[in-house]
């Protein structure tokens, strides 16, 4: 999903020569000092290629902030009973997440940790269902629990029991008494909605965290969670 910030970082670490240009104009440089400036920054560019990468890292970053402050309230809106936390937080944490996605069974419970430490945190989980037909069918019950208010029972069992199997899932909702609904439009929407939110934070899979003007991508741990959210907190 990331791969246009990338092509646009290296466009934009490339504008760094169209920048040097643009500068050398402004100080009304004329013709061959315009063109010594270019040169010296080209050279400076080719021969310390290790600021590419950190200046890639640095555009995608901007981008990131960005998109997440674009898209505030859609990613901060949870789809019915689809949260935890405190209901007013003054930091929401945002999760992109698959009950197929290892990653995702081993960050939760980070995410559970910092709700019981954190009275003023909120967190929004956003199914993406991206690792096959098991993972799209337990997002259409998980979509069921959120609309039942049984969310954060069946989301912590699903975790708890393996793999979203179709026996992972009975199991599930036989232990947390979900209703069975059925794929509905409302949660055809919802997944479409999520995939589309993915796509414009430049999400390359799950877990993928938002909180503040950050976003976080992998399971990156607890500490790193708790500082983004105290950076998000900070910035207030």
């Amino acid at each position: 999903m990331g791969g246009g910030w990338k092509m646009s970082a290296l466009a934009g670490v490339g504008g760094i020569l169209v920048g040097a240009a643009a500068v050398a104009g402004y100080h009304g440089l004329r013709d061959p000092d315009r063109a010594a400036t270019e040169a010296i920054v080209r050279d400076y560019v080719l021969s310390h290629g290790e600021i590419l990468p950190e200046a890639m890292n640095r555009m995608q970053q901007r981008q990131a902030a960005s998109a997440a402050a674009r898209h505030r309230s859609a990613l901060e809106t949870p789809y019915h009973g689809g949260w935890a936390g405190a209901a007013n937080g003054d930091v929401v944490l945002v999760e992109f997440f698959d009950y197929a996605c290892p990653y995702c069974r081993l960050t939760n419970g980070d995410v559970d940790r910092l709700l019981r430490e954190d009275s003023r945190l909120k967190v929004v989980w956003r199914e993406l269902p991206v690792l096959g037909p098991d993972s799209e069918a337990a997002a259409q019950v998980s979509l069921a629990a959120a609309r039942q208010g049984r969310f954060r029972a069946f989301h912590e069992r699903m975790f708890a029991l393996g793999r979203p199997t179709e026996a992972v899932v009975a199991a599930a909702v036989q232990e947390t008494g979900v209703r069975r609904e059925g794929e509905s439009a409302d949660g055809r929407a919802e997944l479409a909605r999520n995939i589309e939110l993915a796509r414009a934070i430049g999400a390359s899979g799950t877990p993928t965290f938002v909180v503040g003007d950050q976003i976080l991508q992998g399971a990156v741990g607890y500490d790193a969670l708790r500082a983004a959210i105290a950076a998000a907190r900070a910035s207030r």
